[in-house]
């Protein structure tokens, strides 16, 4: 009988000790704000990558003599990013093409090749003198493949940074517009929605109109917006 009273005696003394921490905790809740801070970057792009298709063709179409191949006109373009004074790892080769010439409605007889290349440059006006150095017969066309900048990480890495500073910015006017302090921060998610890169206005050319015609006095030839750099933070602070 003793044993039971006592066991009963422990066990009600549990229950009370939980209750009341139980009680604790809920009288003493942790005061926290959750935020989401943006930030954006508009940067002009400085290194801009063309694709160039090169062709062989036939000097008379009709016979089908005296084919120009693929080694001259590469040559030719090697030739011209050399004499534009561009490193030559800014040329590379994207991609390898083939296909047989019909003539009217005789079978194709011969094989002509073809193959794509990567050009990057920093300054669009430089393809038009560049590509005018190219037999204009063995260009399949040029355009602008894509946009990127040199800086772009450490410009990544600031706009994040921009926003987290933005979302505690935030939580402080909003807790001080109801008399309420900013504490530590207790936790940081990003948001990625990473980079925004412009459309083209004029994003493919002919070849023979690039070569023949110099850009605009005061103007670029190809035409082309920022690239955006935009991300948010969620973060959530303690209120004092």
């Amino acid at each position: 009988m003793k044993r039971f009273v006592l066991s009963a005696l422990l066990l009600a003394t549990s229950a009370v000790t939980f209750a009341q921490t139980t009680t604790a905790v809920e009288k003493d809740p942790i005061k926290k704000i959750e935020v989401t801070g943006t930030a954006e970057l508009e940067v002009v792009p400085d290194e801009l990558y063309f694709t160039i298709s090169l062709k062989e063709y036939f000097k008379d179409e009709k016979n089908q003599k005296d084919k120009i191949g693929l080694e001259t006109l590469e040559k030719q373009l090697i030739e011209a990013v050399k004499s534009a004074g561009l490193p030559k790892e800014n040329l590379s080769i994207s991609g390898v093409t083939g296909y047989r010439e019909w003539t009217g409605k005789k079978k194709p007889q011969h094989f002509l090749a073809g193959k794509q290349f990567q050009l990057k440059l920093s300054n669009a006006n430089n393809i038009n003198e560049l590509m005018s150095k190219v037999d204009d017969r063995g260009v399949e066309y040029v355009n602008m493949s894509r946009v990127e900048h040199s800086k772009k990480e450490e410009f990544r890495r600031q706009v994040k940074v921009n926003a987290l500073k933005a979302a505690k910015e935030k939580a402080g006017y909003l807790l001080e517009s109801i008399g309420e302090k900013l504490g530590e921060v207790l936790e940081i998610h990003e948001v990625e929605e990473g980079s925004v890169y412009p459309m083209y206005k004029q994003a493919q050319y002919n070849v023979r109109m690039m070569a023949a015609d110099a850009a605009p006095e005061g103007g670029e030839a190809i035409e082309y917006q920022k690239i955006k750099y935009s991300y948010r933070m969620n973060a959530t602070f303690r209120i004092k």
